[in-house]
């Protein structure tokens, strides 16, 4: 089994946008899920699970998120990609794609934030995400109980669209 969660954002206008930004999160969201991934299965045997760690605004547009928001979208397309190239190894590819999510590493939701505020008010559940709310879901992609399941992307973002 394997989790890729490693990501970078980094959020800029177009004009702000660099080669270095871009390649920056490109390198890391995209060809380090690709390499990890080409490594790990590898490693699988008869059968396994990939769970790729992507984000709801891969599907949003949110403004000074444009090489962000491509590098998850990416995130979507390689997992329904590698699931039909790994199915007949019996390897499930998944994602999972959290709204905003509280932790030690995402500077926009610190509580007080106006970003964070502006989330909360526009998500239905009426705040953001903690790591307790996505992990049952990574965790049922990565077991048995989804042994039928590949190719998915699942949203838990409080509702937030």
């Amino acid at each position: 089994m394997l989790v890729n969660n490693a990501g970078i954002y980094e959020f800029a206008p177009l004009e702000g946008i660099t080669v270095e930004n871009f390649n920056k999160q490109f390198g890391l969201n995209v060809l380090g899920l690709i390499l990890t991934t080409q490594e790990a299965v590898k490693h699988f045997g008869d059968g396994g699970s990939v769970v790729n760690i992507g984000s709801i605004v891969g599907k949003l547009a949110i403004p000074g998120a444009t090489v962000y928001s491509a590098t998850k979208a990416a995130v979507d397309s390689i997992t329904r990609t590698l699931s039909a190239e790994l199915g007949p190894k019996r390897i499930r590819v998944n994602a999972v794609s959290p709204g905003m999510v509280e932790t030690e590493g995402n500077y926009t939701a610190k509580e007080g934030s106006d970003f964070r505020k502006g989330v909360e008010e526009k998500t239905p559940l009426g705040r953001i995400g903690q790591a307790d709310d996505i992990a049952p879901a990574v965790v049922y992609f990565a077991s048995d109980d989804s042994k039928w399941v590949t190719g998915e992307t699942l949203y838990i973002a409080g509702g937030y669209r």
